[in-house]
């Protein structure tokens, strides 16, 4: 019973990603493309896959059908292994736990599982390890399930040290002596009430905050779904199993980041491509799964460089790009200056280096002579020669017809094409 053949993966992967827009006007939160060449979905399915936890399910609802595709290219298992990936989407169903018979969608991470109850039945296992669709970290989940049966637990969470600073804005787990969880607090900001959720003292991160990864024996996700209908697991099932259940605290001290919003996501995107990044992507123990792709290695040309990180079948010419991501397929054409931004690249060639001009003088990808800072340019983009972006100061919000500002960041939407010598700043 306790083996990791024993346990389903149950990722959350239709989330409107509304933080996230206009990254998600056309495609799902976990299908958003990171660090050049991956996608998010591609970080939790790599640790389930690392860990040794092959039966992984992925809950999908809004734009899923390019998350789909990706999934369903990239993660399947030959004959002789026992595991699979697959897809659970939203549907219409008499689902277990429906009193609409079944005829809305997911409104939450709980209800998500909770209509998918039918299928995980079929799954016949006696675990279930719940995770987010959206996180950046390295987890060996095998730890953490050893460390459940070890306690006997009913539902273990995987917890992280938090400063006093960082606590009001998560929900923070007290932990006894015993590395049970005693109480919940969601976003605690009353002194008094911070005081009471202290887990470790004399530390500069006395808080446990809730990652979001959740192992339950799955008869007691059953009761606690079953019973009633609320909706998300954080906010609702985690306290109430606090109160009702023997709930553990998992310690976990690496990286870990959510990436949930448009800053959280340009951040943590340059900060791979730095000298010394807090999330590597180089482990060669423990790697980050892709789609695979059968691209040339890049091509550079008398280009000034630094801070910089380059996904595959790129030609970049006469260019100087400091601190940034260069996305699979780009093309950067002569006399260009990119500072900390974001180009996702391409999904095709498309008028590759010929100068082939649509009929509105635009080429894919990046044109001569640009000037960009601070921006996301996502991906079969084309930007007018002579184009000029600067970022806004931060907390300024804007929506117009070809660029949107989040937080001071200027995203430049998927597929657009934006005119010669546009220019795009703070007034």
């Amino acid at each position: 019973m306790k083996s990791l053949d024993n346990i389903l993966a149950v990722v959350m992967g239709g989330g409107e990603g509304s933080r996230l827009y206009p990254l998600t006007k056309e495609r799902a939160k976990p299908a958003v493309p990171i660090a050049g060449k991956y996608r998010l979905i591609d970080i939790p399915i790599s640790n389930c896959i690392n860990s040794g936890v092959f039966k992984i399910a992925v809950l999908t609802q809004y734009n899923s059908v390019s998350l789909h595709r990706h999934i369903s290219q990239t993660y399947f298992f030959d004959a002789f292994h026992t595991g699979w990936v697959q897809i659970w989407a939203a549907e219409q169903t008499w689902a277990a736990g429906n009193t609409d018979k079944g005829q809305s969608w997911y409104t939450g991470t709980a209800d998500a599982v909770r209509k998918q109850i039918n299928e995980i039945k079929s799954a016949r296992v006696p675990f279930v390890l719940v995770l987010a669709g959206d996180h950046l970290y390295r987890m060996d989940y095998s730890k953490m399930a050893k460390f459940h049966w070890e306690k006997n637990a009913d539902v273990t969470v995987a917890v992280q040290p938090v400063s006093r600073e960082d606590a009001p804005r998560l929900g923070i787990l007290k932990r006894d002596h015993d590395e049970r969880i005693v109480r919940f607090a969601e976003k605690p900001k009353e002194p008094s009430l911070l005081e009471q959720m202290v887990s470790r003292k004399e530390s500069e991160r006395p808080f446990f905050g809730s990652m979001g990864i959740y192992l339950f024996n799955t008869e007691v996700l059953f009761e606690m779904l079953e019973k009633n209908n609320k909706e998300d697991f954080g906010r609702d099932i985690i306290p109430q199993c606090v109160e009702e259940k023997q709930v553990y605290g998992y310690e976990y001290n690496g990286f870990w980041a959510d990436v949930g919003t448009i800053r959280a996501f340009y951040d943590i995107n340059l900060e791979i491509a730095s000298k010394n990044p807090p999330f590597s992507l180089i482990d060669e123990g423990w790697p980050i799964y892709t789609h695979p792709r059968y691209l040339p290695g890049s091509q550079i040309e008398e280009c000034k460089m630094n801070g910089v990180l380059i996904a595959e079948g790129c030609w970049i010419q006469e260019s100087d790009i400091r601190d940034s991501i260069i996305g699979l397929r780009s093309q950067i054409r002569a006399g260009t200056k990119i500072r900390r931004s974001i180009i996702m690249g391409a999904d095709y060639y498309g008028f590759f280096r010929r100068g082939d001009e649509d009929d509105q003088g635009l080429v894919l990808g990046i044109g001569k002579d640009c000037d960009i800072e601070g921006a996301i340019i996502d991906k079969n983009s084309s930007i007018g020669p002579k184009t000029t972006i600067r970022p806004f100061p931060r907390g300024v919000d804007k929506d117009e017809d070809l660029y949107v500002v989040r937080d001071g960041i200027v995203v430049i939407p998927k597929g657009t094409r934006l005119p010669s010598e546009t220019r795009i700043a703070p007034d």
